[in-house]
């Protein structure tokens, strides 16, 4: 294929319902027959008990991979287990090709405890941008689209972020504890402030779509992986939102991002989370 965004965009123009089909099908064949159905030798550990890998989330994407190049000849697909299984393959991220943005069970601790808080996230990116996302929880049959450029939309709802209410303490999401560094937990610690409710985050996918719909003023995450935020981050910009690292910069899907970062309701909101996480006011 001409390797040209424009090119891209003439192929979301046709082929944005036949993604979300693959998305449906790939939920519909692999993921939603084991959930609260999963035998014990289906569920794995990788890197230690808070980061579980199922034969969903193996089966799914390699459904995904299969569909999403075959509709976008010359892509290629970067999935969380591809790159649990091959690390160099994250590497796709940074190069020429079309890239496909994978996670295919988002929320995997939830999924296996048999909770409806999952969802698979697609994006597609060219050259570091984020063109296109889905977000599609299977529990409910909820699907977000965002495209770069033409908004934010929750089964075919419009999306609009919003702003925090006015005197309300701001809502925020934090990494879980085990996924960050000394420094880290000391930079999310500035969110234990008078006006801010912090709480542990669930799917990362979810709370970006919850930030989209403003039940959830912002995010702040401590880890680059770039199928849990992908999807999202272009969900809350298209929705009216905004992202920062501690550096101040927005998120770099290739990575070298300054730790932790933040999405947000309004570049407002996301100023000041950045400057709690920074230790500021």
């Amino acid at each position: 294929m001409n390797d040209s965004n424009e090119t891209i965009e003439e192929f979301l123009a046709e082929h944005t319902s036949d993604v979300e089909e693959a998305i449906r099908k790939a939920a519909a064949a692999e993921i939603l027959p084991r959930w609260r159905r999963l035998a014990a030798h289906e569920v794995d550990q990788k890197s230690g008990p808070h980061d579980l890998v199922t034969d969903a989330d193996r089966k799914a994407e390699l459904y995904l991979t299969e569909a999403l190049v075959a509709l976008l000849p010359g892509s290629v697909v970067v999935g969380e287990e591809a790159v649990h299984a091959n690390p160099a393959s994250y590497g796709a991220i940074r190069d020429d090709a079309p890239v496909w943005i994978v996670d295919p069970v988002d929320g995997t601790r939830q999924f296996v405890r048999g909770e409806a808080g999952f969802c698979t996230l697609v994006a597609l990116a060219h050259r570091g941008t984020l063109l296109a996302s889905w977000t599609y929880a299977p529990a409910d049959d909820r699907l977000a689209f965002a495209q770069r450029g033409k908004g934010a939309r929750l089964d075919g709802e419009r999306l609009f972020a919003g702003v925090p209410e006015p005197g309300r303490d701001l809502r925020v999401a934090t990494s879980h504890p085990d996924y960050t560094t000394d420094e880290q937990k000391d930079a999310l610690l500035g969110l234990r402030a008078d006006g801010v409710a912090p709480r542990p985050c669930g799917s990362a996918g979810l709370e970006y779509l919850a930030i989209a719909r403003g039940e959830l003023d912002a995010v702040a995450f401590s880890w680059e992986a770039a199928w849990d935020h992908a999807a999202g981050l272009l969900l809350v910009e298209e929705a009216g939102g905004a992202h920062l690292t501690l550096a101040g910069d927005p998120f770099r899907i290739q990575g070298g991002n300054t730790l932790p970062f933040t999405a947000a309701r309004d570049a407002a909101t996301a100023r000041r989370v950045v400057g709690l996480l920074s230790g500021g006011a």
